[in-house]
């Protein structure tokens, strides 16, 4: 027989905590997502109407102090329904919208509500732009953001360039971070006092020219 999960009374606080930021939050409207907790690690279930409010879930469970992983297994019921070529030609509306997206350089597919953006890009800023864009379409189940960002500089340029990010932020250790670069990859390690944290350490390193790729190593230790 498969071992009980006994729940702690830390994991019950940490439970609560979490569905009061996510009844906080103002555009999350379901009341149908459940939260359960295990170990510090957060599972989400339930029904949302739209992917951006599945990803606000999610958001929202990450800002609670103590949380050391986030899985979301929340479902989304449609509001309205389109088909995929009305969704790509919206997607692709959008892009267009967007200053900082190089559509031309972009190109979209949709399968089953499913979005999947291919192209390269000289910044993440652009990368991520472009797949903010499409994610708040009518429609739209989940985004697959395969965008590749050019390699441009160094690696100890970029290497020196994120640590003195780290340092210059406010919400973040850098005392308590260690990077490491290599071919436009950064590897970041060491530990921090929670997933904000970990995340602004990762969109530090995300913002240094040249970066192709972020492994976010580090570990969350409240």
């Amino acid at each position: 027989m498969p071992a009980t999960k006994i729940v702690t009374t830390d994991d019950k606080q940490l439970r609560d905590a979490v569905q009061r930021q996510i009844e906080w939050e103002p555009e999350i409207t379901s009341k149908d997502i459940s939260v359960s907790v295990h170990d510090h690690i957060v599972s989400l279930t339930g029904f949302v109407r739209g992917y951006m409010e599945k990803l606000a879930a999610e958001k929202a469970a990450k800002r609670v102090y103590g949380v050391k992983a986030v899985a979301n297994d929340i479902e989304i019921k449609l509001g309205i329904e389109k088909s995929d070529p009305e969704i790509a030609r919206d997607a692709v509306e959008a892009l267009q919208r967007s200053y900082s997206v190089p559509d031309t350089q972009i190109k979209l597919m949709v399968k089953d509500g499913q979005i999947v953006l291919e192209g390269t890009v000289d910044w993440h800023y652009q990368r991520q732009a472009a797949e903010t864009a499409v994610r708040d379409l009518a429609g739209v189940r989940g985004v697959s953001n395969r965008i590749d960002v050019k390699a441009r500089v160094a690696p100890q340029d970029v290497r020196t360039k994120i640590e003195e990010a780290l340092r210059r932020s406010a919400e973040v250790d850098a005392r308590r971070v260690v990077v490491s670069t290599h071919d436009g990859t950064v590897e970041l390690s060491g530990n921090v006092r929670s997933w904000f944290e970990k995340e602004e350490a990762a969109a530090a390193a995300w913002a240094a020219p040249g970066v192709t790729r972020v492994e976010n190593n580090i570990h969350v230790m409240p």
